[in-house]
């Protein structure tokens, strides 16, 4: 565990990661955090919006696929448990298309009336939870299971809508040429 900073002294990161403590200078021209969210955009408004959550550091955690299907272990189905208590929590939230992929989920989230909360907020409780139970499965109290943020798209059209349905579903398919897969190198 690391010591707080004087004030005096440079801000340090450190992040121990499954023993390994990774430690960095504070450099403000590279370490800020840009939002990825549309500026402006009321993210607690009705609508259609297309979610990808990718697991810390791309790691399969959540089953594979054989022949073309994925099969999720105990940690997809915590995932799929907390995708489906969503709309529980949330009156104003129906689920839509939706899969598990080994690293990483994709879904469709429909608020069907003004939220009180907005869609960062929704997600927030998602990766809360399932990385929760998540770590109390694999005794590892504490280790990220998620990336920090997530892609989000708003869904502007019933088009759009038809094609991104069929992208999720057809995702386990092409899971080899995916660039979410581990062997493939990431854009992301």
């Amino acid at each position: 565990m690391c010591e707080p900073t004087p004030c005096y002294l440079p801000v340090i990161y450190a992040r121990n990661i499954r023993d390994r403590t990774i430690t960095m200078k504070y450099n403000p021209d590279k370490h800020h955090r840009r939002s990825i969210r549309l500026k402006g955009y009321d993210y607690s408004q009705p609508g259609f919006y297309f979610i990808t959550i990718c697991t810390w550091q791309r790691e399969c955690l959540f089953g594979e696929i054989k022949n073309a299907q994925m099969h999720l272990n105990r940690l997809g189905e915590v995932i799929q448990y907390n995708w489906h208590l969503l709309a529980q929590k949330f009156s104003n939230i129906r689920l839509d298309t939706f899969i598990i992929m080994p690293n990483h989920i994709h879904g469709i989230l429909h608020i069907s009336q003004q939220l009180k909360i907005d869609l960062p907020e929704i997600i927030r409780s998602f990766k809360t939870t399932s990385a929760r139970r998540i770590n109390q499965l694999r005794a590892t109290q504490g280790i990220p299971v998620w990336q920090r943020n997530y892609y989000e798209h708003i869904i502007r059209n019933h088009e759009t809508l038809t094609k991104i349905r069929q992208y999720i579903t057809d995702n386990p398919q092409s899971w080899e040429r995916d660039q979410l897969h581990p062997s493939n190198p990431s854009k992301w």
